[in-house]
């Protein structure tokens, strides 16, 4: 499996629901480059998860740019996939079923799908369930099994609406290493909304701090790490002090904006 990210690039995106409503969030600007990970972090309500589904092209009515390698988003697009907190599999079809789901509807060749399926659930460590039925297996391999049907179709760019906010801890850290691994394995993007520092500084090239209402994003931290990481090596725990204090002046009512 060969895949390369691609060129996110967003200016002076605003938004708001109806003409009436108040703004979502305003003049948010986001460069990415070809397999960078970033996360956006903020507190509930900041609009974070709204700014995701736009990049996925399921939300409309912003102004602003909003493009992948120079072409607009214009909706959704097999070149982009995104992971929700629930997997949203079918429970009475084995893995390798769910995981191939998409390429049957685009109408791959059987042998096609077979290779590209065992590949994908290679992947996410899951070749002993491949015959398993979904409903048979715990929350955390299920999200293995949304991920590797995300995979399967070799996309360019990840979004991840805090898709292991529900999971235990020992899962989360699991499934944290693994996504961030793959990603950089596969040379795609990662784009990922969470409220979770811990999370943000194990996941992230850089870490967007997004606050405000309307939302704005007031920073933009790189996070210099090497990999794995491990949340107790005293760099991670630095980083998480770091993020920790800007996320915290971020969200008061005083704050004033800071850049890098």
């Amino acid at each position: 499996m060969s895949i390369r990210g691609t060129n996110l690039k967003i200016e002076n995106l605003t938004h708001r629901y109806t003409a009436k409503s108040p703004l979502t969030f305003e003049g948010i600007n986001i460069e990415a480059e070809p397999g960078e990970s970033v996360v956006i972090i903020g507190r509930s309500g900041c609009g974070k998860s709204t700014l995701l589904h736009m990049i996925a092209g399921l939300l409309h009515g912003y102004t602003g740019t909003l493009q992948l390698d120079g072409e607009d988003v214009m909706g959704t697009s097999p070149r982009w996939v995104m992971m929700f907190q629930a997997p949203h599999l079918f429970p009475w079809m084995t893995v390798e079923r769910n995981v191939g789901i998409g390429l049957k509807f685009a109408g791959w060749p059987k042998d096609k799908i077979r290779e590209r399926v065992a590949e994908a659930i290679s992947l996410v460590h899951l070749d002993d369930y491949a015959k398993v039925n979904t409903q048979d297996l715990s929350g955390g391999q299920q999200q293995r099994v949304a991920l590797a049907r995300s995979l399967v179709m070799e996309p360019e760019m990840m979004l991840l609406d805090e898709p292991f906010s529900a999971l235990d801890a020992f899962t989360r850290a699991s499934l944290q290493h693994d996504v961030r691994a793959i990603a950089k394995q596969l040379g795609v993007n990662l784009v990922m909304v969470t409220h979770d520092i811990d999370e943000a500084v194990l996941m992230a090239d850089r870490a967007l701090v997004m606050a405000g209402s309307p939302g704005k994003i007031v920073h933009d931290l790189t996070i210099d790490l090497d990999d794995p990481r491990d949340r107790e090596d005293e760099a991670v725990q630095d980083y998480r002090k770091q993020l920790m204090q800007i996320f915290e002046e971020a969200s008061m009512p005083t704050r004033e904006a800071v850049t890098v």
